[in-house]
């Protein structure tokens, strides 16, 4: 085979994608280029569709580089053995190269040994839709030699400045309209980025292709249908209380290993996240039951059919896909939700170390007496058990600061908090 046809082909294809699309620079771009000022292998996971592609282009456009991106059913045959035909290729193209993104990588096997090779001489770019692209050989053969960046849809940031709207530290009230306009559509739509593009329609065909190319083809499922079915589940049922148990009754799916090892295929393909029951004790944080958020609130949409009916929690969705961003970029931010035997709940709980640092509630209101008072009750009882003085509550448009039982809370509108 003569990869340079393909080479070329793909290479033109972002560039035109570049000149003819509006490209906005990702929260994480100027982190990821300090990264490759090193001698490391970057690496960036995250959700099939989310922006990965041009993401690794954008950092390497300035350079000398080649691009080939596995994911092209021309490039299904390849072969660990091809890749240095490949890197023949590129060099015929382009002459003397500083850059190599292999993009998608995951789709050929065994190409953890070329690129232990290729990173002596090259500065190298991976990408791959699989959170576990990293496990097994590479990660021991490259310890203390890689960097890992997950990229998800837009954040709300990323999705105001696409639609050419300005961030400032000070709004009119034309401007926060404006916002909140635009809030509604990204709680709605989520931050896939072909969604701005081509609209709401595409999304069936981005969670169909997680759904099949990342894990039914991927792990060789065979029960097509109830892996599809859990899938629709979880997500239909988001942000709420899961058990294996439970759902292995509801799927007639005997051994709840096969749900366990379902659910692991669904993260590991950044569809769902999984949040754990906080608790000192590691054991109960085990066997209580966990949490389900998905990666963007636009396949929710179009899972669940209730938008009107659940505002509250699609906006708990966004808040726990935010958090988890964040948690990207930060190693030490741990992210739970807490509940006590008497049912008081809190939405999240954001722990550094020891120390619990944050507690957030999540409610659809606008004014002081919309804010429920089991919310309010769930969040100070938790703030005495865990020790912790920094309560949040995110609401959809209310502001303020308030001293309850010797506690201070602050209530955020979530437009602001996503931009801060």
């Amino acid at each position: 085979m003569d990869f340079r046809e393909i080479i070329k082909e793909q290479r033109e294809e972002l560039e035109s994608i570049e000149k003819r699309e509006r490209i906005i620079e990702r929260e994480y771009l100027d982190k990821a280029k300090k990264f490759l000022k090193y001698p490391n292998i970057l690496v960036i996971t995250g959700v099939r569709r989310c922006g990965k592609s041009i993401f690794s282009y954008l950092l390497a456009k300035e350079n000398r580089f080649g691009y080939i991106n596995f994911d092209d059913e021309r490039l299904s045959s390849v072969k660990s053995e091809d890749l240095n035909k490949i890197l023949q290729a590129f060099y015929n193209l382009y002459g003397d190269i500083d850059y190599i993104i292999l993009d998608e990588i995951q789709n050929v096997k065994k190409w953890e040994l070329f690129v232990n090779r290729l990173r002596r001489t090259k500065k190298v770019i991976i990408t791959g839709s699989n959170s576990q692209l990293l496990a097994g050989e590479l990660a021991s053969r490259l310890t203390g030699r890689y960097i890992n960046i997950t990229l998800w849809p837009f954040s709300f940031k990323e999705f105001l400045g696409l639609n050419r709207i300005k961030t400032r530290e000070v709004y009119t009230t034309k401007e926060k309209a404006e916002i909140l306009k635009f809030l509604d559509i990204y709680l709605k739509t989520g931050g896939f980025p072909e969604v701005n593009k081509f609209g709401k329609a595409i999304l069936p065909q981005i969670y169909e292709d997680i759904i099949t190319k990342d894990i039914l083809f991927r792990y060789g499922i065979k029960k097509i249908e109830e892996l599809k079915k859990l899938s629709k589940y979880l997500i239909t049922n988001f942000c709420q209380e899961v058990s294996y148990s439970k759902l292995g009754k509801i799927l007639d799916i005997k051994r709840v290993s096969t749900i366990s090892n379902w659910i692991s295929y669904l993260e590991n393909s950044f569809l769902i996240f999984k949040l754990k029951r906080f608790d000192f004790k590691l054991k109960q944080q085990f066997i209580a039951p966990k949490k389900v958020c998905c990666v963007d609130n636009g396949i929710v949409n179009m899972l669940a059919f209730r938008f009107s009916e659940n505002i509250g929690r699609f906006m708990e969705n966004a808040v726990a896909t935010e958090l988890q961003r964040r948690k990207s970029l930060d190693p030490f931010m741990e992210i739970y939700y807490w509940k006590d035997h008497q049912q008081n709940e809190v939405d999240f709980v954001v722990k550094y170390g020891k120390k619990v640092r944050n507690l957030v509630q999540v409610t659809y209101a606008v004014s002081k007496d919309e804010i429920k008072e089991r919310e309010m009750k769930g969040l100070l009882k938790a703030g005495s058990k865990l020790k912790c003085s920094n309560l949040l509550v995110i609401t959809y448009d209310y502001e303020s600061e308030q001293r309850i039982e010797r506690k201070r809370i602050k209530f955020i509108p979530l437009w602001k908090w996503l931009l801060e």
